[in-house]
């Protein structure tokens, strides 16, 4: 295969996943990052505020309170994008602000892997929230 081939397809394929979710890129162009396979929870709603919150394994209350393998991010909410959260029945696509190096994400995550336990989020929120709520 030719790279020409190969650039058509990475273009080709890029726009049918966005198409999948309802993402209609605009203004800036903002990479995806595949985390499927990872567990995930957004805390605080799916806008202003928000967090993303990601890990390899599932969410427990200790998990949550040691933090050393549970990542954050807020969730990136620019006024360009319609809306923040892509969902599809099997995949939810999450614009994600890293706080470094000026790193915007779109976060794939496997839509069955999500926590929705309200009890984990409110600890997450207890215990780390604090550190997204100036930003």
């Amino acid at each position: 295969m030719s790279l020409a081939n190969d650039i058509d397809s990475y273009f080709g394929l890029q726009a049918k996943i966005h198409e999948a979710l309802g993402y209609v890129e605009d203004w800036r162009v903002i990479p995806m990052d595949d985390c499927r396979g990872k567990h995930w929870m957004l805390v605080g709603g799916e806008g202003v505020g928000a967090s993303c919150v990601l890990s390899d394994e599932p969410f427990t209350m200790e998990s949550l309170r040691n933090g050393k393998k549970v990542y954050s991010n807020s969730v990136y909410t620019q006024r360009f994008l319609k809306k923040w959260v892509y969902r599809s029945p099997t995949h939810v696509m999450v614009a994600c602000d890293t706080h470094t190096d000026g790193n915007k994400l779109l976060r794939i995550f496997d839509a069955d892997k999500e926590c929705t336990d309200e009890a984990l989020q409110a600890e997450w929120k207890s215990l780390w929230g604090r550190l997204w709520s100036d930003v």
